[in-house]
């Protein structure tokens, strides 16, 4: 059946790319071999769940604020069989050890923070607390979201078992949107990583995703309806290379300075506080909090518009203005939120490097800024499609063999695709 030309159209219906069709098949066909090695030949389902990649908004969620992000054709598949046993088994990709989870012990486990079975263990709990059916599984996961590059590994896992339970157990009923939320808490409370809720719904919903955080416990979720490949665009993603050893004092600074800014005024978080208020008292700020401080602020309340801007843009089908505010984000992002480089070690500027070359392939045919956290890691570029070869040999002789993935946006969330 992976073989066939229907499963084909499937194959390219959710990953978009054609060219990719080869190694999906193989990809596929070798995840059912697994799964029949490690479980036997079994009648079984396959499920998906996507990465993501944060369009706009870059820090501006943990202040309540606005942001955009994508689904990619990269994801976690899982070749899976409904079983009668209270028990869920799983085998992951390079990973010879059988995790299994008892229904009837779904609590949390302080020593199992930071693994694979406290996400699972996380996802079970809560879609049971939230009134749905769950029950036992096999499944053999494998995965091409990268760990580390700022695709959210993690969250597309978390929303593989939810859409998983979804459809084995409630006829696909629970919401992308709660499965989101269900990942959410998986992570924070069982994984124990205080993330917010953007890529956990990125993953879920699909194609892109706009969320308003102004209410932190009921964000607003919009999904937006938008093909890349008709632009003849594609979303590059390049690897750096560089170190995240000593910046969790960097990001931390980010948040923390940002709070400063709206302590000026009362508040908690910058989502509280209008920009004529920041602009007005623009002193007050830098006197009391720094001006790193008050550039961050600035930073926010325009990053904040130009997700809206950039909403705007897309749903009137003005890719032009959407790529000049996503350059304009980056821009933001360099000079003002100040998250390209770590301002202890300025010897080493990986993304610094990275931004310069790509301006320099792309001239003015594409635009490229920081991708999430920042000062080490990845950027992101898009990339008119005649362009992809070029732009991503020039930027591979930098930064080695395969820094650079070419992906698309996909159209669908967690889903179950046979």
């Amino acid at each position: 059946m992976i073989n066939g030309r229907m499963c084909d159209d499937v194959l390219t219906d959710i990953y978009v790319d054609k060219d990719k069709l080869p190694y999906e098949r193989k990809r596929y066909i070798e995840a059912i071999e697994q799964y029949i090695t490690r479980f036997g030949d079994d009648d079984v389902w396959i499920y998906s769940a996507p990465g993501r990649s944060e369009i706009g908004g870059n820090h501006t969620d943990h202040q309540h604020g606005e942001v955009l992000a994508a689904s990619i054709n990269h994801d976690a598949i899982a070749v899976a069989k409904k079983l009668d046993d209270q028990v869920v088994r799983i085998v992951s990709d390079g990973y010879n050890n059988l995790i299994a989870i008892h229904l009837d012990d779904i609590d949390k486990k302080d020593k199992e923070e930071g693994s694979t079975q406290a996400l699972i263990r996380g996802v079970l709990a809560k879609t049971k607390e939230n009134g749905h059916t769950i029950g036992g599984f096999q499944a053999y996961i494998t995965s091409d979201v990268l760990i580390g590059a700022g695709l959210s590994s993690s969250a597309a896992f978390e929303t593989l078992i939810g859409t998983i339970l979804s459809y084995m157990y409630n006829q696909g009923n629970i919401s992308a949107i709660e499965i989101a939320m269900i990942g959410q808490y998986a992570e924070n409370v069982y994984f124990g990583k205080p993330c917010g809720l953007m890529d956990q719904m990125a993953c879920s919903v699909g194609s892109l995703v706009h969320i308003n955080f102004e209410n932190s416990q009921k964000p607003e979720v919009e999904r937006v309806e938008f093909d890349l490949d008709v632009h003849g665009y594609s979303l590059c993603i390049t690897d750096t290379k560089g170190s995240h050893a000593d910046l969790t004092p960097d990001y931390a600074a980010i948040p923390m300075e940002m709070k400063q800014a709206a302590a000026c005024f009362g508040k908690e978080v910058l989502g509280e506080v209008s920009k004529k208020e920041i602009l007005s008292n623009l002193s007050k700020i830098r006197a009391e909090a720094g001006d790193r401080a008050a550039l961050r602020a600035l930073h926010f309340i325009c990053e904040n518009e130009r997700v809206q801007k950039e909403v705007d843009a897309l749903k009137k089908d003005n890719f032009s203005e959407f790529l000049l505010l996503v350059k304009r984000s980056g821009d933001s992002s360099f000079k003002y939120l100040q998250n390209v480089f770590t301002c202890h070690d300025v010897s080493h500027q990986n993304v610094s490097v990275a931004l310069a070359v790509s301006e320099i392939l792309l001239e003015d045919k594409g635009v490229c800024r920081v991708h999430g956290g920042g000062f080490a890691g990845t950027i992101q570029a898009f990339v008119p499609n005649e362009l992809v070869e070029h732009y991503k040999t020039g930027m591979e002789e930098v930064f080695g063999s395969g820094a650079c993935d070419v992906l698309k946006i996909r159209k669908y969330g967690g889903i179950k695709v046979i």
